[in-house]
């Protein structure tokens, strides 16, 4: 037993594993940060490429295009990385997309104008989505069965310390063209999975098999599930990503004429990553004692509520809003969280790859058409509280879809 014990700690291919493991979390994080990065220094950086002062409503329109166009590239990425993982390898595809969304962050230091931005931002969440889809099965494809749900989830929760990361930048960085130079750190990351991480094994078998015919994802059987997973999922990221993309600017419109809202909107960014995190990790243990459906539709009861105290009944800025967004973000992290586990299991496995990604890239569409009318919304709703209180309605809608799908079988206790 102590030999095998010996055997396992010594083995190569286990440490090669927890190599590539920690460089898919830290592009991870980075994906994080990056993805939140134009959302803190968005009231800041618009003005200053129009060399210009500009109206709450301008400001709404063109951070729309922009926010709208990396959820686009985002969409774009997962949908095709996914398909080019499975032709050339997961590392290459994963050194790839992480140089990708690193070499766009770092031009947006020299971008002339926002139309440029928006290009940059669009190739840049074509690297995110690439990188979040691609690691996910590659660690589930390298790592042993029983722990491998440990490392899956703490790979998700990677996701939000990136944005108390973005938060940080802000604190320390006023100027927001160097807070894009952290461009370089992916691009880094990038050569080092390139050179460090093994290819997996499991991709290298079945590319070879590509002549089986999978059961289809469109069949009567699998219809239903594949549609409620992409309402679901959809909504939850038009909410999510609608709130995330514009908390910012709104607590800005809170503040006094003249205020710079620095610390402000870097905290606030910090309490949203920070509620995420703690989310992503309660929410295992909320779905072993309740079940999956129990646990998504109190969340989404919670971001309803939570969302009406935060956008109705705050028309300054204070500390209260502190509070308040820590809440929503908790709730926030545990549907991610859930939804990690919940939509997979709404397929057979010889399609859940496939079916999930579906419902993923799908969803983002969704989300990316609804932030790009927010700028509409703040304009015929009369500010930014109004337009965001909007964004509860997507989780009401998710609320209700996930109580009438059937509830699968997510019974953790016998994955050991």
């Amino acid at each position: 037993m102590e030999t095998l014990e010996l055997h396992k700690v010594n083995n190569p291919t286990l440490t090669r594993n927890w190599i590539a493991f920690g460089l898919c979390m830290l592009s991870y994080i980075l994906c994080g940060t990056v993805s939140t990065l134009m959302s803190v220094y968005l009231p800041v950086a618009i003005p200053d490429l129009l060399k210009r002062k500009v109206s709450q409503a301008e400001l709404g329109e063109i951070g729309a295009f922009v926010n709208a166009t990396f959820l686009y590239g985002w969409m774009f990425g997962g949908l095709l990385f996914g398909v080019i993982s499975d032709r050339i390898g997961r590392t290459k595809t994963l050194a790839l997309t992480t140089g990708l969304y690193g070499v766009a962050t770092c031009l947006v230091v020299i971008v002339p104008n926002w139309y440029s931005l928006m290009g940059l931002r669009f190739v840049a969440g074509m690297g995110v989505g690439g990188v979040l889809l691609v690691s996910t099965v590659y660690i589930s494809e390298i790592w042993e069965k029983r722990t491998r749900p440990v490392m899956l989830g703490i790979l998700a929760v990677s996701f939000p310390i990136g944005i108390v990361a973005t938060g940080s930048l802000n604190i320390f960085f006023a100027a927001w063209r160097p807070a894009f130079g952290l461009g370089i750190i992916p691009v880094v990351v990038a050569l080092l999975i390139l050179f460090l991480t093994p290819e997996s094994n499991s991709w290298q078998l079945t590319k070879t098999q590509l002549v089986l015919d999978p059961e289809n994802i469109f069949d009567k059987r699998n219809r239903p599930n594949l549609i409620a997973g992409s309402i679901i999922f959809g909504s939850v990221l038009i909410g999510l990503w609608g709130i995330f993309s514009w908390l910012p600017t709104w607590v800005q419109s809170l503040l006094a004429a003249g205020e710079d809202g620095q610390k402000q909107r870097g905290l606030t960014m910090v309490l949203l990553g920070l509620g995420g995190i703690t989310g992503g990790i309660l929410s295992g243990f909320l779905i072993r004692n309740f079940g999956s459906k129990r646990t998504l539709m109190f969340t989404f009861s919670g971001c309803i509520v939570i969302c009406g105290l935060l956008f109705i009944t705050n028309h300054t800025f204070s500390n209260v809003i502190y509070l308040e967004t820590a809440a929503l973000s908790l709730c926030f992290g545990i549907s991610q969280g859930a939804l990690s586990s919940y939509i997979p299991e709404l397929f057979p496995v010889i399609i859940r790859a496939t079916a999930t990604g579906f419902c993923f890239n799908i969803g983002r569409f969704f989300t990316a058409t609804a932030v790009f009318f927010i700028g509409a919304l703040v304009t015929i709703l009369g500010g930014f509280g109004n337009a965001l209180m909007v964004f509860s309605i997507p989780f009401l809608i998710a609320l209700a879809a996930a109580w009438l799908i059937k509830d699968p079988d997510t019974n953790i206790k016998n994955l050991s």
